[in-house]
């Protein structure tokens, strides 16, 4: 083989060469040009399928938050002015016997229990003619509907005597 032949060929794979290396032509590594039928240059880069699969690594989900109901819960005995309450209990049964509870220890007799709530806040509104217990999402509306049931009902110097929230809580 002569020298020029020898020449040839290494200038032609040389050539060959750069050509691979440019086929990507101005897209970033691991894309590649998409051109439509007689565009001229790149016009848009796509993927390259399943380049670098290797070297993602799955990034570990995170699991949801679970959240565990918490209640609370009112009782009173009008008659002897007491007024039982509880919040945070893991069941309306345990919300309820410890509100009882609670009302009977301050002097209540005839105890009853007047509201129980989970995972929401609740206000017990005092007028001059008698009393409402508000429950909602948070405290604030809650205090503004026991107010509300209280000024509508005509009652005069509605006022909160008790307010509380018993809100859910995150075991995991």
């Amino acid at each position: 083989m002569s020298m020029s032949m020898k020449y040839l060929l290494t200038f032609g794979l040389v050539l060959l060469l750069t050509g691979v290396a440019h086929a990507e032509g101005e897209c970033p590594p691991g894309m590649f040009p998409t051109n439509p039928p007689g565009a001229q240059g790149p016009v848009g880069c796509a993927p390259i399928p399943g380049y670098n699969n290797n070297q993602r690594q799955a990034q570990p989900q995170l699991p949801s938050p679970q959240w565990a109901r918490r209640w609370g819960s009112i009782a009173t005995d009008s008659i002897n002015g007491s007024l039982g309450t509880t919040v945070g209990q893991s069941s309306q049964r345990e919300a309820e016997q410890s509100a009882m509870a609670d009302c009977l220890k301050k002097g209540g007799v005839q105890c009853k229990i007047q509201t129980t709530y989970d995972n929401e806040c609740a206000a017990m509104i005092l007028g001059d003619k008698e009393f409402n217990v508000g429950t909602a999402a948070n405290l604030d509306k809650a205090v503004q509907l026991g107010i509300k049931v209280c000024t509508d009902a005509g009652d005069t110097n509605c006022h909160v005597y008790y307010s509380a929230c018993s809100l859910p809580v995150q075991i995991q």
